[in-house]
């Protein structure tokens, strides 16, 4: 650190909720605090957002929490190394169906409009059964990356359901800000995206909540920050000073008497554009899961600063990189194990903060079928056992794939 670090931060987003960390320190003063200037700049694509931080367009930039680890790994067509010190909350995230294929589902007999994500799966399993039989040609559903939650949730919940998301349906690539006109457009038939684009999809009518990321992993990472580790090293007072005031804007996006102007601040067009009205309920988790008034109220929808959602799990990456293999992006090897770890640095997280290395013990934990954490399908996770876990699925690829963006998932 031997030059006087720049306080001025060039900042990529994409407009959705889970960017509030990012909006609240600009908008309610938390960077200003530590004599920052963050220039918040919205974006239409995570690709985008990945090549703008690789080429030095931006300094930092809300992620998708797979992306640092796909880039230590090598994975993608722009590999550009990143990591993250920080995740910017948990939850967010939720899939919708069109309400033509959940009509289907609901004639199955099997589930009510209250069911369970789980008894959802298996009655879109019977229906894909039905339309394989009478020659109808498979779903296209939309994630908006192939190193994204949402592309490994949707397949966790599609394979939940006795679902093979490579060969039973389409997936494609759609951006978050495009997934509820497409679905209204019929260019897909569901998709799975952060808020609030799933509750615009309900309030037009066109699209149908079946699961929520909360249904799927409760503690998944969702987004992060995602810096260029030579940036890191050179700006490292910046970094714990900006580490600091996302701390403090999560505390403050956290507490209920504040959602009201959060979501008024998020509603502007700079940011994500859509009205307050739909993004506020969203924030305390009561949204209509279609457009006939039945809803759902989920605890902790979006959690900003609580349970350590902040903390870089080391072990998030190790499960994320967990899926990549499942679904034939990567292969199984013990180094490719270390570079997945080092894209998550708690490190740096509690340099920042002040927090001890115990931290540390907290975070190899193993998630059950008895745990208020369970995976929906009652899997354990142990990071020290990738290969074995990702064996037991019944439901995973057969055989490794093409890793490039654009070779996986073609684009709408």
């Amino acid at each position: 650190m031997g030059r006087k670090e720049n306080r001025y931060l060039r900042a990529g987003f994409i407009p959705l909720v889970d960017a509030s960390l990012l909006i609240a320190a600009v908008e309610f003063g938390f960077a200003a605090k530590e004599g920052l200037t963050l220039d918040l700049v919205k974006d239409v694509s995570w690709a985008n957002v990945r090549d703008r931080l690789a080429f030095q367009q931006f300094d930092i930039a809300h992620m998708l929490s797979p992306m640092p680890v796909a880039s230590m790994l090598g994975l993608g067509s722009n590999p550009s190394p990143t990591i993250t010190a920080f995740s910017l909350g948990q939850g967010g995230n939720a899939i919708t169906l069109s309400t033509r294929l959940f009509q289907r589902m609901l004639d199955t007999g099997t589930i009510t409009e209250t069911s369970s994500a789980l008894d959802n799966a298996r009655a879109l399993a019977l229906v894909l059964d039905s339309m394989r039989r009478g020659g109808e040609p498979s779903p296209t559903l939309g994630v908006t990356y192939p190193f994204s939650s949402h592309n490994y949730e949707f397949r966790y919940w599609l394979a939940a359901g006795g679902i093979n998301p490579d060969t039973d349906v389409k997936l494609v690539v759609v951006p978050p800000p495009l997934t509820s006109d497409a679905l209204a457009a019929g260019a897909i038939d569901g998709f799975c995206v952060g808020a609030p684009w799933n509750m615009v999809a309900s309030k037009r009518a066109t699209g149908r909540i079946v699961a929520t990321k909360q249904d799927i992993w409760p503690s998944a990472p969702e987004k992060v920050l995602g810096m260029r580790p030579e940036w890191a090293k050179d700006h490292q007072d910046t970094i714990a000073r900006l580490i600091v005031a996302l701390d403090a804007s999560g505390r403050w996006c956290d507490q209920p008497e504040n959602r009201a102007i959060l979501a008024d601040a998020l509603s502007s067009e700079r940011y994500i554009g859509v009205a307050a009205e739909i993004i506020q309920p969203v924030l305390a988790g009561e949204f209509n899961v279609d457009a006939k008034g039945n809803r759902r109220i989920v605890d902790n929808y979006f959690r900003f600063h609580g349970n350590q959602a902040n903390y870089p799990r080391p072990s998030h990456a190790l499960w994320i990189y967990s899926q990549m293999i499942r679904w034939g992006q990567t292969e199984y090897c013990a180094e490719q194990v270390a570079n997945a770890a080092s894209a998550y640095r708690p490190d740096i997280y509690r340099q920042a903060l002040g927090l001890p290395e115990s931290l540390n013990a907290q975070d190899m934990r193993v998630e059950g079928r008895d745990s208020a954490d369970a995976f929906i399908d009652g899997f354990s996770f142990d990071p020290h056992q990738i290969a074995g876990y990702v064996e037991a699925f019944p439901v995973k690829a057969p055989h490794v794939q093409p890793t490039g963006d654009e070779a996986t998932s073609p684009r709408l």
